[in-house]
Formats: structure tokens, sequence, C-alpha cells
């Protein structure tokens, strides 16, 4: 399986010179806990780093750093870990669980964004195969006693 087979498209972003309070703002609208940092007015949205919420209250918040004096850049984890919209998933998992990663970018062959891949993704895409498994073994079941009493 690719990962361009199982990662979300819709991909929020933040600018690179977003102050955090900014940052935090849009991950409270768009309810997520995860950013990718990009630089202002790049068409392509290349990732340049990634930045969680975790990020925040660890470096900001419990060092009492003013939000307002700190960008996304000061703060985002740079040259993140991406994965290629044709990368074999289970070799982007078996990356993301060496490095400690929940989420990455997804990036085309050209290095634009193009969503992001995340262990909840790939769960989702897992159980839909082995419901589709489960399935053919109950229907293959069902004809043979169809077969059996008919």
């Amino acid at each position: 399986m690719r990962v361009a087979d199982c990662c979300k498209r819709g991909v929020i972003t933040v600018d690179a010179t977003a102050d955090i309070v900014d940052v935090a703002k849009t991950m409270r609208d768009e309810h997520v806990g995860f950013l990718i940092v990009i630089e202002d007015g790049d068409p392509k949205r290349k990732p340049i780093g990634v930045i969680t919420d975790r990020d925040i209250v660890l470096q900001v918040c419990a060092k009492e750093v003013d939000p307002h004096a700190v960008t996304a850049v000061d703060i985002m984890s740079r040259d993140p870990l991406v994965a290629r919209e044709d990368d074999d998933l289970n070799a982007v998992l078996q990356a993301m669980r060496l490095d400690g990663f929940r989420r990455v970018p997804v990036i085309t062959g050209e290095g634009a964004l193009a969503g992001v891949i995340a262990v909840d993704d790939a769960v989702d895409s897992v159980a839909g195969l082995l419901c589709d498994i489960s399935g053919s073994i109950r229907n293959e079941q069902r004809q043979e006693r169809r077969r059996r009493t008919g």
C-alpha cells in the first residue's frame, strides 16, 4: 500500500513568521494539535518544519516566554521526517516508529505539500482491510452452507 492511499489531503499549515498566539489560535480553530510550517508565500507549500501543541507547552508556556515574542520557526522541529506519496506505507510506518513520530508531512515528487500521514490513518486502513477479509470469509461460509442445505 502506498502512503497516498491513506494520507489525509486537507492539511493545515502555518507561516514560519506566525507568532505562537496565532499558531495556537489556528490549532484551536482547526481542532488540530499538529501544524506544518511553511515559508511565507511559498506556492508549493514545501514543509520546512512541524509544530505541535506539546512544543508550545514545553517551549513557551512552561518557560514563561512571551508567546507574542516567539514565532513558529523559533520552536518548530526542523527538517521533519517526510513521506512521499509513492512511498511504501509499511516503510514509512517503520521510520515513524523508529523516530518516534505519530504524524509526518506527505510531499509530491516535486517536494510540494500533498497531505499528512498519521498512525491513526494507517490503523483505519488496516481495520478496513481486516473488515473486507472477514466479510469474504463470512460470505464464503454462507455460500458453503447454502450448497450443503440446498
